[in-house]
């Protein structure tokens, strides 16, 4: 549109044990997709494979709602024939094509012109406030919704509504299209007036969730009180709800076509929006193949043509978390480039985009203004993606780590404690990043198999008993753990315990808000001076680099995104940076590889000293990638 049966307590086991295999997840067409989004018409198949194939696209959106749209959701037979005919087409190209459909939203148009809508027809289906208002809007509503439409947000919950729905994910699945996109599988929490409601309290919902918890949602729970322990098992329900009716889709897609992939589109990432919409990313990656992210980062502006440096480095820190969650699953960016900003060039502003996603490993969707389809400038993509293209396999191979510092996702601490949390969370980042220090984001399902000699907890309020067992284990191995803020760990006094009350997170994302320009890593010099850093790789570069450090196929490699000069809504041409240097410690020889963004690959030579060998690179403009070679 940019356009069940109640739970059991055994989701929430699946959800929080990994995936089978998910630390190595064996690599598919996902990985490395290149996406162009396209309308699906009856006769237009031809012609949007043709498309694909000249703007070097891999993995070819169609917008084809069946269950998002009334009309359909009852009589989907044309539309089937059209996905079968693009699936057709792009497979006999060499391209994948996969389809959008919409998740509990769906619009009767001219609603006000017929008898039949899903509202008139099935009242009861539809989420509601906990006054009992339903969740029925118009045109204006959103930009997707014309006047005279109606748009309506069913709940998960309505038994007939998911069946139907079910059946439909079966006869896309048969049609041999090559992946569901599945957009916005909200509770309705996002509208204006809705915000606040924490719905929905259907009668089918409310019945789920007293079926799993014994409490009546309606009279028992304190609605935004996180203090409330029945109001966080409401939040709890509302995550496993969308999580399980996301799998569901995954399920019974697979059951026709095991090859098919799921891939919902979220807007929330990291931050407290996850909790309130019940589209929770870190519990969805294990239940689908990839995820589309429409990232906003909170408080951020996701226009990259008005985005601060301080956008930019909030934007790499909720990647860099969807890539720890994804576990080698693909990581999508649907995100916006450019909406008619007449001080700063579309073509800039797509560039910066797409090396600041790519960096981080995430692969870029370019779409113009807030729509899916098309770009803000087709030659400028066609560049982007031809030079992807060429140099795929250093971006979307898998990475692992080297000798890294631990950064600790804690995701019950954040649905309970978001802000603080986040704060904390991604001011430690931004720290690391900006240092040029190798960093893991871990998190409850990779804890067993982290490495690195140092784990951060940043303001973790809230850790289970596995957790705690784990952290008395790995503290006992001589390693040592930095828990800032709040200490819920209950570890005893150790030399290799270290604790900071005053979280430096938190004061260096306040220093960053405050006055970007003026803050540096270096203010928070006490608690970098305890952190014991890796030697494999050393970095000096301006505090205005974003860095991230990994092997791929057993070689180093270091990524930049360069944020210097950049001036949300007035410059979009980053400032080079000059000087940077990378020294690979205890190698006495080797050859050193640097790939500028959108540049040719050019051979370095390093300086052999005591420590190992240093390698000068050329300037950095918005981007670059080098890697060592023994």
């Amino acid at each position: 549109m940019k356009r069940k049966s109640a739970l059991a307590i055994c989701l929430l086991m699946y959800i929080l044990k990994p995936a089978a295999g998910s630390d190595s997840a064996e690599q598919n067409w996902t990985n490395y997709v290149r996406i162009g989004a396209y309308g699906l018409q009856a006769d237009n198949a031809d012609k949007i494979v043709r498309n694909a194939r000249d703007g070097y696209v891999l993995g070819i959106e169609v917008d084809n709602d069946i269950p998002g749209r009334y009309e359909s959701f009852l009589n989907p037979e044309e539309k089937l024939k059209a996905i079968r005919a693009v699936a057709e087409k792009a497979h006999a190209a060499g391209n994948r094509a996969f389809v959008y459909i919409a998740g509990t939203e769906c619009i009767t148009a001219n609603a006000d012109k017929t008898a039949h809508t899903l509202a008139k027809d099935h009242p009861d289906w539809l989420q509601r406030k906990i006054t009992g208002e339903p969740a029925v809007f118009g045109g204006g509503a959103a930009f997707w919704i014309r006047k005279g439409d109606e748009d309506v947000w069913v709940s998960p919950y309505a038994p007939e509504w998911r069946k139907t729905y079910m059946e439909r994910v079966r006869q896309i699945a048969a049609t041999g299209i090559d992946g569901i996109y599945v957009d916005i599988p909200y509770w309705m929490t996002h509208f204006d007036g809705w915000e606040d409601t924490w719905a929905s309290f259907d009668d089918y919902t409310v019945a789920a969730f007293k079926k799993q918890t014994g409490l009546d949602a309606r009279k028992e729970v304190r609605l935004g009180d996180f203090s409330d322990p029945k109001f966080r098992k409401w939040v709890d329900f509302r995550i496993q709800t969308i999580t399980g009716f996301i799998q569901e889709i995954d399920r019974t897609a697979k059951s026709v076509n095991p090859e098919i992939k799921t891939i919902p589109e979220i807007y929330p990432g990291i931050e407290e929006e996850a909790v309130r919409v019940g589209s929770d990313v870190y519990s969805l990656y294990p239940v689908v193949d990839a995820i589309a992210h429409e990232y906003e980062f909170g408080e951020g502006d996701h226009m990259a043509s008005s985005r601060t440096p301080l956008d930019w480095f909030r934007y790499q820190v909720g990647m860099h978390s969807f890539r720890a969650f994804a576990q080698g699953k693909a990581t999508w960016i649907l995100n916006y480039s450019w909406d008619g900003d007449k001080k700063v060039d579309a073509r800039e502003a797509m560039m910066n985009l797409a090396a600041s996603e790519i960096m981080a490993g995430a692969n870029f969707w370019d779409a113009p203004g807030h729509s899916m389809a098309g770009s803000n400038d087709l030659p400028t993509r066609k560049k982007i993606f031809s030079w992807i293209k060429t140099h795929e396999e250093t971006f979307y191979r898998p990475r692992t780590a080297i000798d890294p510092i631990g950064v600790y996702f804690s995701p019950e601490t954040r649905n309970y404690n978001a802000n603080e949390f986040i704060a904390s969370y991604r001011g430690i980042l931004i720290l690391l990043m900006q240092k040029h220090l190798e960093f893991q984001i871990v998190t409850p399902r990779t804890l067993s198999d982290f490495q690195g000699g140092t784990l951060i907890l940043p303001d973790v309020r809230i850790m289970s008993e596995g957790e705690r067992a784990w952290l008395r284990t790995y503290v006992g191995r001589d390693k040592i753990l930095m828990i800032t803020g709040e200490d819920v760990t209950g570890l005893g006094a150790a030399a290799n315990i270290l604790r900071f009350r005053k979280c430096p997170g938190k004061d260096y994302s306040a220093a960053l808000q405050k006055d970007f320009d003026a803050s540096t890593p270096d203010q928070e010099h006490e608690f970098l001076e305890r952190l014991a850093t890796g030697t494999a790789i050393r970095v000096v570069a301006s505090h205005m680099i974003a860095t991230s450090i990994a092997r791929i196929d057993g070689k180093p490699h270091v990524f930049f995104a360069n944020f210097a000069g950049l001036r949300g809504g007035v410059n979009p041409v980053q400032t080079p940076q000059t000087g940077v240097q990378v020294t690979v410690s205890g190698v006495a020889k080797g050859r050193g590889f640097f790939l500028p963004f959108l540049g040719d690959l050019q051979p370095l030579d390093g300086t052999a000293g005591g420590s190992g060998i240093t390698y000068k690179l050329p300037a950095i403009e918005k981007g670059a990638v080098f890697w060592y070679e023994p």
